[in-house]
């Protein structure tokens, strides 16, 4: 949803029918997966020349730990201001950073000047920051939390602060103790970087529902080359995949396979991808919404197996590392596999 849209009403995640009624004169632009794919990894490739403590959230956004990157390279504020630039050279594009005490205070602070600011909040500057915000910002508030917020006449961060702890957990139950601290700008969650994580995926969902049987499995290549990528990257390897699918109808299914042996080579993971997929796509041949592939089981790959057979898999780990070299210096569109040469793009 650009800036443009929104102001009608138009957001993130909405059914397109529901978009184009709010716009009526509404420009469509059909997704280009593969490209948005690259961008997150020249974006992710820029994150890590400041900090190993990365948290993704999504292909374009994360969470970054800097502290122990001050003395390197500077205060979080000119480290924001050189991440911005650095992410405009490598793809082209804005970024919009917030710097925070805590991960609940950097988020609202990145939201605060989209889609090409900086906003630093230190700890003296919290209650500032805060007191003013819509209740609506607050974690957690949804359609369902607002309207018992309002019946006690709270519309702002600074309303909120007259509420004592029994009054947020009377009004809303259990997680009513988490959010008087999060109206404090209180929050100890830190950074859990990818290589503490206990599995990776890559999901996309589509504007509008994809019929064409090839295009899909285009998409689901990307997703198993970028996880697996991931998987380098972070010195891991999988034991288990699976693959998860939306249909037009909104029924999600899950399929799940194991391999006899961890690892990170693309061509073992998509073998056992594709045929899970091949195998719904007989069963169930419906248009697809959401398509996703997930990588779990994960360890080092110090404790890698080793394989009777291995001759054919070294082979194959070599072009995935050959490729990873390239696309690293070129970009990824510098290198493609063969299945995704005579696949369109939406």
């Amino acid at each position: 949803a650009s800036y443009e849209a929104r102001p009608f009403g138009c957001r993130s995640a909405m059914p397109m029918a529901q978009a184009i009624r709010l716009c009526p004169d509404a420009v469509i632009v059909h997704p280009r997966i593969a490209s948005y794919v690259e961008a997150s990894q020249e974006l992710h490739a820029v994150f890590r020349r400041f900090t190993p403590l990365i948290e993704p959230l999504s292909l374009d956004e994360a969470f970054l730990d800097v502290t122990g990157s001050t003395r390197l390279l500077g205060s979080p504020e000119v480290m924001a201001k050189e991440l911005k630039n650095q992410v405009y050279q490598a793809t082209s594009l804005t970024a919009s950073v917030g710097v925070g005490p805590n991960k609940f205070i950097a988020k609202l602070a990145s939201s605060s000047k989209k889609p090409d600011g900086i906003v630093v909040v230190t700890p003296d500057d919290i209650r500032g920051f805060l007191m003013p915000l819509p209740i609506g910002r607050l974690w957690g508030v949804g359609k369902a939390t607002l309207p018992k917020l309002e019946k006690l006449d709270i519309a702002t961060f600074g309303d909120a602060l007259r509420l004592s702890v029994e009054d947020w957990v009377a009004a809303l139950g259990e997680q009513g103790a988490r959010f008087y601290e999060l109206v404090r700008g209180i929050d100890d969650r830190r950074v859990i970087p990818d290589r503490e994580a206990k599995s990776i995926s890559q999901e996309v969902t589509f504007p509008i529902d994809v019929c064409d049987h090839h295009h899909l499995r285009s998409v689901v290549l990307d997703q198993v080359d970028h996880v697996t990528l991931r998987l380098r990257q972070e010195g891991l390897t999988a034991r288990s995949v699976s693959l998860k699918i939306r249909s037009d109808e909104f029924t999600t299914i899950t399929r799940q396979a194991t391999m006899r042996s961890p690892t990170d080579v693309t061509e073992q993971v998509w073998q056992l991808v594709v045929g899970l997929f091949d195998k719904w796509r007989m069963q169930c041949p419906r248009p697809v919404r959401l398509i996703g592939v997930t990588v779990s089981q994960l360890t080092s790959c110090g404790h890698r197996q080793l394989e009777m057979f291995s001759e054919k898999t070294d082979s194959q780990r070599s072009l995935d590392l050959a490729m990873d070299t390239i696309r690293d210096r070129y970009g990824n569109s510098a290198i493609r596999r063969a299945e995704k040469l005579d696949s369109p793009e939406l």
